[in-house]
């Protein structure tokens, strides 16, 4: 089992790194595209591709974000359980949200490839839409792969 999760940890690292280039890139064209503005020359489109790469950074940032537990977290209630019934509450919800994250990431997959059909393209830059819709519905299936992660981890006693 310790393979799965070190194979899950490599892949959302390997997603981190993505997000990471697409938000330096998105800062960039914006501040070329500020400087550029400044003499009359802005750049075509940039609301559109930072909006795309805004879909990739968060889509793909989340993943590691849940895996470090990272997000904003209020458990001084559930601290105050005793460990078998904490481990129960983190068990229940973890399910809960994988169940959630698996129905998000199957409709998004299907929207996506509703998009491909249909030849769904941003209005300026003719970009096709599916390929950030197909990689932001594999970031909630490896979502929903990192509560499964996280549950291994309490059943094996290596929850913090």
């Amino acid at each position: 089992m310790n393979g799965f999760l070190k194979a899950v940890l490599k892949t959302n690292e390997t997603m981190q790194v993505i997000a990471g280039v697409a938000l330096t890139f998105i800062i960039l064209l914006t501040t070329i595209d500020v400087v550029l503005r400044a003499f009359g020359r802005p750049v075509s489109g940039v609301y559109e591709i930072v909006a795309m790469a805004g879909g990739i950074v968060i889509g793909f940032g989340v993943p590691l974000t849940s895996w470090k537990r990272g997000h904003i977290y209020v458990d001084f209630l559930i601290q105050k359980l005793p460990a078998g019934k904490r481990d129960a509450v983190n068990i229940i919800t973890r399910c809960i949200g994988i169940a959630l994250f698996l129905m998000i990431g199957w409709n998004v997959l299907r929207i996506a490839g509703s998009f491909l059909i249909e030849g769904e393209v941003s209005p300026t830059l003719q970009i096709p839409f599916y390929p950030i819709a197909y990689g932001v519905g594999f970031s909630f299936f490896m979502l929903s792969l990192v509560l499964v992660c996280d549950i291994v981890k309490i059943v094996g006693g290596d929850y913090e």
